[in-house]
């Protein structure tokens, strides 16, 4: 009865290492089909930065960390009273969303082909430059340096680091070689 045992485990240890190679062998061949679509990544990335860093920024203000309206983007075309009601904050993160899907097709058009977390770093640290010392100011959507304060500024300067970084990265991690740096098994 034990011999018997032995053979039954030993002849489905070997039917299941045939069925674990036939598996890995359909894995390798579909593997090698799939494409990310750039365009449409772009997007989707740019949707949940626009999501996320979006939803911190209404926390960041409604925990008195930024003086700036979480619909700063906007700004121009909303009376600042709405922006500040709910609906008017629904249609603050839902402007970011739109910025940040633009602004992640425009990563993957510019700085697509760079890998690690700088570049997306550094992306963030620009669109910050724009929105809050060039653009900003002179369009009306965001205060003077001068006014804004020191919290404000290094709040906002944070929150763009990040949104940068997690766009940049995303957007880099999936479209370099950075995914052959990982264990065999993880894909």
């Amino acid at each position: 009865m034990a011999a018997t045992g032995v053979r039954a485990f030993g002849k489905g240890a070997k039917g299941s290492k045939q069925h674990n190679t036939k598996q890995s062998g359909q894995k390798e061949q579909h593997g090698s089909e799939h494409h990310t679509n750039p365009w449409l990544f772009s997007c989707m990335i740019g949707f949940f930065a626009g999501l996320i860093w979006g939803t911190t920024r209404w926390l960041f203000y409604e925990l008195k960390f930024t003086v700036e309206l979480p619909g700063l983007i906007a700004d121009p075309f909303f009376k600042s009273s709405y922006l500040k009601t709910g609906w008017g904050i629904v249609v603050g993160i839902a402007s970011y969303i739109i910025f940040s899907i633009i602004a992640g097709l425009l990563y993957k058009v510019l700085l697509g082909k760079l890998r690690g977390p700088w570049p997306g770093v550094f992306y963030g640290l620009g669109w910050w430059v724009v929105m809050f010392l060039i653009l900003g100011p002179t369009v009306g959507f965001s205060r003077q340096i001068t006014v804004a304060g020191w919290n404000t500024l290094f709040s906002e300067l944070c929150i763009f680091l990040l949104w940068g970084l997690f766009i940049g990265y995303s957007i880099s991690f999936e479209f370099t070689d950075e995914a052959s740096r990982e264990p065999m098994g993880a894909h």
